[in-house]
C-alpha cells in the first residue's frame, strides 16, 4: 500500500492508496484520509507514533506500506519524514520536488519556484479530466494553477486563503470578534458576523470566478476544479467551478509515485 502525506502550513492530509484501487477517481482504493493541524516542531519519532496510529485505526499497520510519497511546503517536516520513513520502513519516499519525474512540462520562469503541492495538483487533474484545466486549492494560500491540453503546468496565482484572511481582519480591526466560518442566511448580513461570513464566502466565491474568466481569456476554455478543506463550502457558490475533488493532492502524489519507481 502507498502512504501518501501532503504537507501544508496549516493542515497535514494523509491517506494510503491500496494498489488495486480504480485508478480513475481520485478516491479510488483510497484508506482514510486524515487531517491533521501541521505542527513545526513535531519529530521523526513523534510522526511515526502519530501516523502509525491513524493507520491502526483503518486496519493498515506499517507493514503492508510498501510506498511513500510526499509533498511539503515546510522544510523542518519534510526532513522529519524522509528521516521517519527511512528509519520505520527502511525505504526511500519519493518527495515530489527538483528531478522527480511529475508527468508535467514546467513552463514557470523558475521550475524550483513551484509549490510541490500545486505540480501534484496539476498532475492529478491533467490525468482526471485532461486540459486545459485549471485547479482551485482553498489551503493556507488559496491558489490557482493552469495545465494546458498539452499537460504543460502553464502557471497561476496566490492568494491569501480563506482563514488567513479572516484571521487578519479580526486581529486588526478592534471592533470585530472571531466568527465561526459558516454559510450566512443572506448576502446582505443583518448581524457583525454575518456580515463577516457574507463577505469571506461569497467574496471568495467572486474571487474565484473573476480569476478564472481572467484565466480562460489567456489560456482557452477549461475545466475547473476544487480541492482543499473549504472547496466544499465555497465552491457551490462560484459559478465556474466545474468538480470540487478534496483528495486531487493524494491522487497527484499516486501519481507521481508510479511514475518515478
Amino acid at each position: 500500500m502507498l502512504l501518501a502525506i501532503d504537507v501544508g502550513n496549516t493542515q497535514t492530509v494523509v491517506g494510503v492508496y491500496d494498489h488495486d484501487g480504480d485508478m480513475s477517481l481520485a478516491d479510488g482504493g483510497l484508506v482514510g484520509p486524515w487531517r491533521l493541524s501541521t505542527v513545526h516542531e513535531r519529530t521523526e519519532d513523534e510522526l511515526a507514533v502519530l501516523i502509525g496510529s491513524l493507520l491502526r485505526t483503518a486496519d493498515c499497520a506499517w507493514p503492508k506500506i510498501d510506498g511513500v510519497a510526499i509533498t511539503s511546503g515546510v522544510a523542518r517536516i519534510t526532513s522529519a519524514l524522509r528521516h521517519m520513513v527511512q528509519k520505520t520502513l527502511d525505504i526511500e519516499p519519493v518527495v515530489v520536488g527538483p528531478g522527480v519525474k511529475s508527468g508535467l512540462a514546467i513552463r514557470y520562469d523558475n521550475p524550483r519556484e513551484v509549490g510541490a503541492d500545486r505540480i501534484a495538483n496539476g498532475a492529478a487533474v491533467f490525468d482526471l479530466y485532461g486540459g486545459p484545466s485549471v485547479v482551485v486549492d482553498f489551503g493556507t494560500a488559496t491558489t490557482l494553477d493552469a495545465v494546458s491540453a498539452e499537460g504543460e503546468y502553464l502557471g497561476g496565482s496566490i492568494s491569501p486563503g480563506v482563514e488567513v484572511s479572516l484571521d487578519a481582519l479580526v486581529g486588526k480591526a478592534a471592533a470585530l470578534s472571531a466568527v465561526e466560518l459558516s454559510e450566512p442566511r443572506n448576502v446582505i448580513g443583518r448581524n457583525t458576523g454575518e456580515s463577516i461570513r457574507a463577505g469571506v464566502l461569497f467574496g471568495y466565491a467572486a474571487m474565484i470566478d473573476g480569476l478564472c474568466a481572467r484565466f480562460e481569456a489567456e489560456m482557452g476554455e477549461a475545466t475547473v476544479v476544487a480541492t482543499g478543506g473549504l472547496a466544499g463550502m465555497i465552491a457551490p457558490h462560484t459559478k465556474v467551478v466545474d468538480e470540487v475533488e478534496p483528495w486531487l493532492t493524494l491522487h497527484g502524489l499516486r501519481l507521481i509515485w508510479q511514475k518515478n519507481q
